[in-house]
């Protein structure tokens, strides 16, 4: 059994209630891993922007982060891997934060908006906003890369769908509800996302005077998910012409 890390009993609350946790640091080897990945994740985005996706083979990432192909493939699957991996750590952290979450008798969208913001906020600074921002713009001249993301989206919503149904009472696998509130979720932070992601292209503003940019995402992301109720209601009145 792993030992659960310390938590101080004047450790600030987090959104659900529960303490904040302030685990050990990793070891060495681990945190050697995760420089290596994030190196092959700068060196990737840098490369595709340089060059064009199609204009840099994975041999050329490989050297110029000096690491074989074999630790390539042990940290992604592709090249379309790679240049969306901002956006995909984002939503594995948050299948991690679905896992301990408490549901309290709380809506589903609410307990999975606030799963989503938690995992904001451990991947989200200010170096995964660059990051991401590089994706985004790859992914609109890519179509392998939507291609890919979308693939990725529907193994995600389906992890989502399987922790909720295996922790919580979610009595009948037929109801559509569980997996309407997951595609909403989805629906509101890709639209925050792309608000977000236009925002940060057009301003001139120096990053040291602009709000953090992962508070400004989650912003659009928690103005979105309160649009929504409204949204299913929202009539559509015919177009007044001028006679």
């Amino acid at each position: 059994m792993t030992a659960r890390p310390y938590i101080s009993p004047t450790a600030p609350s987090r959104r659900d209630g529960l303490p904040n946790q302030t685990p050990a640091a990793p070891p060495l080897r681990e945190r050697k891993k995760h420089r290596t990945r994030q190196a092959l994740i700068d060196t990737a985005l840098k490369l595709f922007t340089q060059r064009g996706f199609g204009g840099v083979t994975l041999d050329q990432v490989c050297d110029e982060v000096e690491v074989s192909k074999r630790t390539f493939f042990r940290n992604f699957t592709s090249k379309e891997d790679v240049a969306m991996a901002p956006l995909q750590d984002l939503w594995t952290a948050f299948l991690e934060e679905l896992q301990s979450s408490r549901l309290n008798g709380r809506p589903l969208l609410e307990l999975a908006q606030e799963a989503l913001l938690a995992a904001l906020d451990h991947v989200a600074d200010e170096e995964w906003a660059d990051r991401t921002a590089l994706s985004l713009r790859l992914a609109e001249q890519t179509p392998s890369m939507n291609a890919h993301g979308l693939h990725f989206c529907e193994r995600t919503t389906n992890a989502a769908l399987e922790i909720l149904h295996r922790r919580f009472d979610l009595v009948n696998p037929d109801d559509p509800r569980p997996r309407l509130v997951a595609d909403m979720l989805v629906a509101a932070f890709r639209y925050a996302l792309t608000g977000w992601a236009a925002q940060a292209a057009d301003t001139d503003e120096p990053a040291a005077l602009r709000a953090p940019a992962r508070q400004e995402l989650a912003t659009r992301f928690r103005e979105a998910v309160a649009a929504l109720p409204g949204s299913l209601t929202l009539s559509a009145a015919p177009r007044q012409t001028d006679i």
